[in-house]
């Protein structure tokens, strides 16, 4: 199984969050693959200079090595994809760019984001 984590679970997963219930985790652990997207990097990034996260950009980057983790480069067509995606309340463009990424690899896609399951079925809501 090949999985992609929406930037939340990615940084439950480097904190160690109790919010990443042991199902999420146990199945990240058994995957053969996980990615953790550039465009999750950029969101933190944006997270951070806003106040919104604290947390080094830096880190976060290489958390996702020293995890294990692969990392996914941002491809033209999944990034128009995301842009002609509908909007719905609680996806931003990071979420519907990260799904567009997951439709296009393809890879599962781990969310806390119930409103991200109606564009794909590839969406899985830990």
């Amino acid at each position: 199984m090949r999985l992609l984590l929406d930037t939340q679970i990615y940084l439950w997963w480097l904190t160690d969050s109790r919010k990443l219930a042991k199902p999420a985790r146990e199945r990240i652990e058994a995957a053969d693959e996980v990615y953790v997207s550039a465009a999750s990097i950029v969101e933190c990034e944006q997270k951070i200079a806003a106040g919104l996260l604290e947390a080094d950009v830096e880190e976060l980057a290489r958390g996702i090595r020293a995890s294990g983790f692969l990392e996914l480069p941002v491809r033209v067509r999944p990034a128009a994809t995301a842009g002609s995606l509908a909007r719905v309340d609680d996806a931003d463009f990071f979420d519907r760019l990260l799904v567009a990424q997951a439709m296009a690899e393809p890879l599962r896609f781990l969310t806390a984001n119930a409103a991200l399951k109606r564009y794909s079925e590839l969406v899985e809501v830990v």
